[in-house]
């Protein structure tokens, strides 16, 4: 008998060999129809692996984005399985599950056409409804390497050859079809539903130019054809919410040829700019920050120094100045360095919180180009923190309760992940384990859940990442804390401590927007353009009916004005019907009509974007509700 500790801290004991899906269906039938895949010791297992030794056992359903990998992964076979039967010339290059989908990469005399997807999905409908059995294989090296040649998949000859001599070669078979590849996977086809092929694309293979182009299918799938109904749901939304497009039929901001990568902003999208800086120099003043402005351009030795120069180089831009090197800033952090060296700091002006509205340029191949989600240019909020070592958690919690007002603000809800020491780093292990462990500390007395991203740290620390989530369910890494042991010792720096003598401060790098041009692309998605009255570019449009109220309809302006009300009038001879459906276009929060009526007696009929008509209120009732609206910030 094996014991196992169940996620709930039951302990149950089970024969020894026993399935994790007789396991599961011994807890509970409902348990076992719903799991995708079994957590065993921290190991994600396939359901049909045999439980051999006592542990911890946690069985996870698509809910779980462990699962939703395992699931997907699944799909993806089932689709190479049925382009194999349909073309069976087709070589098999890899197929991973990636976010809301998946796709395989195929060499194939056949070209994929978007005609293909009904035929394709057919097949696939046919392998579920067959519900072979997914079962896991292991082979003798060179065998494998026989298996794959003799059927001419060199793809995958290739990819055993990478692995390590004593590497464990495990294949997966479905019916006449077997797959190299490492699982887990679902129990059997029939576990999977709902599939859908979404697009073709090219794909070079190991993503090397100089290699051959495959054809790339991506799909996506989901346990029940709701899930899958609501997800293509979004996708529409998604396309009609585009900020590009948004963003030119608001008059927010254009990108042009003239400037690829580099936005150009037009006076409304300034306006909802300067209301979230507003917003951010507000919030910072109240949390103890100095604002900074360092320069857009700096000497090649200060790079060589902060490490960006051996680290980052393939992303900067340059220029000659003197006959000197120097880099245009790809990041903030050596100018906010310069700044506190300006003065020698006692231990009593630590921490020393100090902002930056930095502009930032980096180089970006241009297909990875995309409105103002991925540019050249941005501007990052950034802030760095000077501290004590005794400071540090405090401080790293002091930013995530900034970082959530923030983000609650909006309606954002948010997952953290902490990303560890990358393959290439500055600085010795110790120093980045005492690192992470203090952002985890942090992390876990803020009660916080998180996942652990191994490896995806910047080159002086480890870091927690915010990823957001929008509206449409979509998430988006903004929010960022980093800390770091690295930068006070390349570059010197130091505070007089208690003890007369000098020591090192540790620094924090810091955003919470991340770059203000991404989250204002993210905010016009999520709002669909139609921003809380706050942010509005416009917030009230005046509507006279006839000529007759034009000269109301201007001290209806004028009084709005005077209240710091970002108003607009419409004196076209236009029906009214005609001028409130052009206002609900461009989103604006609040329509005035006014008529005969509304001038008699000094009021306005005010019409919501959201609620429609509200009555007629008289016009200082209507100033006070908006600009308490305003003043709160509040988001409906």
């Amino acid at each position: 008998m094996v014991s196992i500790s169940l996620k709930d801290g039951s302990k149950r004991e089970f024969p020894e060999g026993i399935s994790l899906l007789e396991v599961a269906e011994k807890i509970s039938p409902k348990l076992a129809k719903n799991a995708v895949a079994a957590v065993f010791n921290n190991k994600v297992s396939d359901l049909t692996a045999a439980l051999v030794e006592s542990g911890d056992l946690e069985f996870i359903d698509f809910e779980d984005e462990r699962a939703r990998e395992v699931y997907r992964h699944s799909s993806s076979h089932v689709l190479a399985q049925a382009v194999k039967r349909l073309w069976p010339d087709t070589s098999l290059a890899i197929g991973p599950a990636i976010d809301k989908g998946f796709y395989y990469d195929f060499d194939s005399t056949h070209t994929f056409t978007p005609d293909d997807f009904q035929v394709i999905e057919k097949e696939m409908a046919a392998i579920i409804k067959a519900n072979y059995p997914i079962v896991r294989k292991e082979m003798p090296r060179d065998e494998a390497l026989d298996f794959f040649a003799e059927r001419g998949e060199n793809y995958k000859v290739e990819l055993i050859r990478d692995l390590p001599e004593d590497a464990v070669i495990t294949v997966y078979e479905q019916g006449e079809f077997i797959d190299l590849c490492a699982g887990p996977h679902v129990p059997s086809t029939g576990r999977l539903k709902a599939v859908k092929i979404m697009s073709l694309a090219g794909a070079y293979w190991r993503g090397n130019e100089k290699n051959k182009m495959l054809q790339r299918i991506y799909a996506t799938s989901f346990p029940k054809q709701s899930q899958m109904d609501d997800y293509l749901t979004k996708l529409e939304e998604a396309k009609r919410r585009d900020h590009r497009k948004l963003g030119k039929e608001l008059g927010l901001f254009v990108l042009l040829d003239e400037g690829p990568g580099f936005p150009f902003f037009l006076p409304k999208g300034m306006i909802l700019r300067n209301e979230l800086e507003n917003f951010w120099r507000e919030e910072h003043q109240k949390a103890g920050y100095q604002e900074i402005k360092s320069p857009l351009i700096l000497n090649r030795e200060l790079w060589e120094r902060s490490g960006h120069w051996d680290h980052y180089k393939d992303n900067m831009y340059f220029t000659r100045i003197d006959e000197q090197d120097f880099a245009v800033k790809p990041m903030n952090c050596p100018g906010g360095i310069l700044v506190y060296k300006q003065n020698l700091h006692s231990y009593r002006d630590l921490p020393l919180r100090i902002g930056e509205m930095g502009l930032v340029h980096r180089h970006e191949m241009s297909g990875v180009l995309h409105g103002l989600m991925r540019v050249r240019a941005f501007t990052q909020d950034d802030a760095h923190i000077f501290m004590l070592p005794e400071q540090i958690i405090d401080e790293i919690k002091g930013v995530i309760d900034l970082i959530d007002t923030f983000y609650s603000l909006f309606g954002f809800s948010y997952h953290v992940e902490l990303s560890t020491k990358p393959e290439k780093a500055m600085g010795s292990q110790e120093i980045w384990d005492m690192a992470t462990d203090a952002l985890q500390q942090a992390l876990q007395e803020k009660k916080m859940e998180y996942k652990i991203n191994e490896g995806d740290g910047a080159f002086y620390g480890p870091k927690i990442d915010f990823h957001l989530q929008d509206s449409l369910d979509r998430t988006w890494q903004c929010g960022t804390i980093q800390l770091d042991f690295q930068m006070p010792e390349r570059f010197d720096l130091t505070y007089i401590a208690e003890d007369g003598e000098k020591h090192r401060p540790v620094m924090i790098h810091r955003v919470i927007f991340g770059s203000i041009e991404r989250f204002i692309g993210i905010l016009t998605e999520h709002f669909a353009g139609a921003f809380p009255a706050w942010l509005a570019p416009v917030q009230v449009r005046v509507l006279p009916i006839t000529d007759r109220q034009h000269d109301y309809a201007a001290q209806v302006v004028s009084e709005l004005k005077k209240q710091g009300i970002r108003v607009e009038i419409d004196t076209r001879s236009e029906k009214i019907g005609y001028k409130i459906r052009e206002g609900q276009l461009q989103k604006i929060p609040y329509l005035l009509v006014v008529g005969d009526k509304e001038v008699e007696s000094g009021a306005v009929a005010v019409r919501h974007r959201q609620k429609g008509d509200l009555g007629t209120q008289p016009l200082d009732e209507f100033i006070g509700l908006i600009s308490t609206e305003i003043r709160q910030r509040l988001v409906k």
